[in-house]
């Protein structure tokens, strides 16, 4: 089974990689455009093929589906997301689909219909790469957003995502609705992101926990003014204002120490010109704890620092928070299987909080919710760089099948 799962699920994420391929090695899949639409497609077609039934929801959620002989029964749910960050790389959410559905198509032809219903998911969005605004697809599932209130949500283009939506076919009243109720466990498959598991020759990871995120945007806003004339004790320079925030933002994290962490990761400068003093600055901030208080208490504390900076300076600061994950713990009893499983198929493993958000976090709100790593090549992710060989692949695929039979087939659901 090992030689076979790997060849299916390394083909198939060799094939989805085409569907947004860059040039240069990377895969940029963004909410809602051309080369996500072809992916979700792609996918919807691949499930077809294996005897699931497929749908989607309204805002694009695609889903794969076993039936389950109880059809009263909860749902069992694996699964992850479609989407991409600028220049990703092939397997960041789309393992855990490629996983599942090669783990669905094991146990229906081996063991064929389960007691409980069995379903795989392709989440339209998790990254918030295109959009401010992350967890779209999840996050309509489990009821954290309405399908309806991104109309003041835009990308850079200005197109909102409302727009972006109906323009993929999304958003009709005759699409079915995204929240579920009816799911009695959620378990997600993932590469780590990080280099613990295979630094320390560890087959699988065991997520004990994700991290909560914090992020905003600000904008600054100052006076464009000729650079050639207007003396350093005149101006009222957004760029210099947001490159102490940035400064002050790294100092803090540092004193502050593991494991929060502080990323700006974009930055938008007006009107960005060699000769003019630049006069509106906009930039993102991500941060992350594993404890809740101290990331909320860190947060407040850094964004008092950007306004002190900003008057100081002159400046005016506008901040919009985009994004409040909390901290999840997943579920003990499932997390104790997922070990148990792993030792019975003689796999090394360990414990793990994830430092990077998942899908899964916002699951732990509505049903039991359990997540499983499989090692990252030198931690890298979010980069073309990003690989895991074929073998680890098909080791995170036999844990998920022997996980999902005990919960579907012997319906030990908690």
């Amino acid at each position: 089974m090992k030689q076979e799962t790997a060849a299916f699920v390394s083909e198939l994420l060799a094939e989805l990689s085409e569907f947004g391929h860059d040039g240069s090695g990377g895969v940029t899949r963004l909410l809602y455009s051309e080369a996500w639409q072809n992916a979700q497609a792609y996918l919807s077609n691949r499930m077809k093929e294996q005897g699931l039934n497929v749908r989607v929801d309204r805002v694009g959620n695609l889903y794969g589906r076993l039936e389950g002989s109880n059809r009263n029964a909860p749902v069992v749910l694996t699964g992850s997301h479609i989407d991409s960050v600028v220049s990703g790389g092939r397997y960041d959410g789309t393992y855990g689909i490629a996983a599942g559905l090669a783990a669905l198509a094991y146990l229906k032809e081996t063991y064929g219909e389960p007691l409980h219903t069995l379903e795989l998911v392709s989440f339209c969005e998790e990254e918030g790469s295109r959009f401010p605004l992350a967890y779209w697809g999840s996050g309509n599932a489990t009821g954290i957003y309405e399908w309806d209130s991104g109309e003041g949500v835009y990308d850079s283009d200005g197109i909102s995502l409302r727009q972006a939506m109906e323009g993929a076919g999304f958003g009709r009243a005759d699409l079915p609705d995204c929240r579920r109720s009816d799911i009695g466990a959620f378990v997600e498959l993932h590469i780590e992101q990080g280099p613990v598991l295979e630094k320390q020759r560890k087959r699988l990871g065991i997520v004990d926990a994700i991290v909560g995120q914090r992020r905003y945007a600000v904008t600054v806003q100052g006076e464009a003014n000729h650079a050639g004339t207007t003396p350093m004790n005149m101006r009222k320079d957004a760029l210099l204002g947001v490159s102490e925030m940035i400064m002050q933002l790294e100092a803090d994290a540092i004193i502050c120490g593991e494991p929060l962490v502080a990323t700006v990761g974009r930055i938008d400068c007006a009107p960005n010109t060699p000769n003019v003093i630049p006069g509106s600055v906009g930039f993102t901030v991500d941060i992350r704890h594993s404890e809740e208080q101290l990331l909320q208490q860190f947060s407040e504390s850094i964004l008092d620092k950007f306004k002190e900076i900003a008057k100081w300076r002159g400046l005016e600061v506008s901040i919009s928070p985009w994004l409040e994950a909390k901290s999840a713990p997943m579920h003990q009893a499932l997390t104790d299987r997922l070990e148990r499983i792993s030792q019975d198929l003689s796999l090394t493993c360990r414990r793990i909080s994830s430092g990077a958000g998942h899908d899964a976090q916002l699951f732990t709100a509505i049903c039991p919710t359990a997540m499983l790593f499989v090692p990252s090549k030198a931690g890298i992710s979010h980069s073309p760089l990003e690989y895991t060989s074929p073998e680890e692949l098909a080791d995170g695929v036999s844990v998920l099948a022997a996980f999902l039979y005990e919960l579907a087939y012997e319906g030990k659901l908690p």
